[in-house]
């Protein structure tokens, strides 16, 4: 039997600006078996603050430490890495996993001016500490506002299981993240801009992408983002949307995936509107588009829904396959046994 890998994210603890810090408490159950500390420095603006809340000069170089915890009785392995913060497609600030694009009001990624210090792959001994670096170089020249990011640790364990035919191997991952904000300079006053708004595929389902853009250096939390989109021609409202707690990291772009009600894309003009505000601001924005017939035929096609055949539909021909497969089985044991007695 060829190798299966299971990769299992059993959780995520992220210590980080906007959100409320998650500790896993390290036990038999949840087996992390280790925990990290940043070590703040005296340029620490809020000394409350668990992750690395620093204000910044320009060109300062500064190194900054975690200490990694150990409680297992063995020795472990930990992975670190910097990444740039960013607004991912549920309008929470993404720490994790890497962004494959950027907005192009990002011209400083902290990911390009914090290193980590020595191997990425660090030993940590069975009840000990390890103490780990990474070095922030600020641009040369000013910067005004926030660059924001997380120190990513990840340990990981392989444990094999079943026999030596079988050969199974479950890879178990846990991981914390570290806020990293730096401050320079003065803090813009936020603006939000729409982007593009295009047809397009949510999760595989027809859908309207309206791009919501924060082109400053700042976050803007706490966002309640209200849509509405009415066909040009039938004036009738084809999305209704209020999606709340939308959090905006600095210099980022949120794809506002808005599904269809209707069961196809319909070619034609539409118009958006949407409202974006939090207890300081407010934005509204206005919007004429086109879907044309190739696009909607291309998603139409490419949608899980295709034809419109409902979920319900779907769940029902999946249900009757699996009981004629069952039924089949019985029937093929029952002439199995009917032979046999024969």
């Amino acid at each position: 039997m060829g190798l299966i890998v299971l990769s299992l994210i059993v959780g995520v603890s992220v210590v980080q600006p906007g959100l409320a810090a998650r500790h896993h408490q390290t036990t038999q159950q949840n087996d992390v078996g280790f925990s990290v500390a940043a070590q703040l420095p005296k340029n620490q603006i809020h000394k409350e603050h668990t992750f690395f809340d620093l204000k910044m000069t320009t060109g300062q170089q500064q190194t900054l430490k975690t200490t990694i915890y150990n409680v297992t009785n063995r020795d472990i392995k930990v992975q670190t890495a910097i990444h740039t913060a960013y607004t991912n497609g549920n309008g929470v600030i993404e720490y994790i996993n890497p962004a494959a694009t950027f907005d192009r009001s990002l011209k400083n990624q902290i990911s390009h001016l914090a290193k980590v210090q020595g191997a990425q792959t660090v030993s940590v001994p069975a009840k000990g500490t390890k103490v780990v670096s990474i070095k922030v170089r600020m641009p040369a020249h000013p910067i005004n506002g926030v660059l924001l990011g997380g120190w990513y640790f990840k340990r990981i364990t392989d444990k094999s299981t079943g026999t030596v035919e079988q050969n199974i191997n479950v890879t178990n991952e846990y991981s914390y993240v570290i806020g990293l904000k730096l401050t320079s300079g003065t803090v813009p006053t936020p603006k939000l801009v729409l982007g593009t708004v295009k047809a397009g595929l949510s999760n595989y389902h027809r859908s309207i992408i309206a791009a919501l853009r924060n082109p400053t250096a700042v976050i803007v939390p706490n966002l309640k983002v209200r849509t509405v989109i009415v066909n040009q021609h039938t004036r009738q409202a084809v999305i209704r949307s209020t999606k709340k707690g939308i959090m905006m990291a600095p210099n980022t772009i949120f794809k506002n995936a808005l599904p269809l009600k209707v069961q196809s894309l319909q070619p034609g003009t539409y118009e958006l509107s949407m409202t974006v505000s939090n207890h300081e601001h407010r934005w509204q924005f206005k919007r004429t588009f086109h879907i044309s017939m190739a696009a909607a035929q291309q998603y139409n096609h490419e949608a899980v829904d295709n034809h419109g055949m409902s979920m319900w539909i779907l769940i029902g021909i999946g249900v009757v396959a699996t009981l004629l497969v069952g039924l089949g089985i019985v029937s093929l044991v029952w002439l199995w046994r009917r032979r046999s007695k024969d």
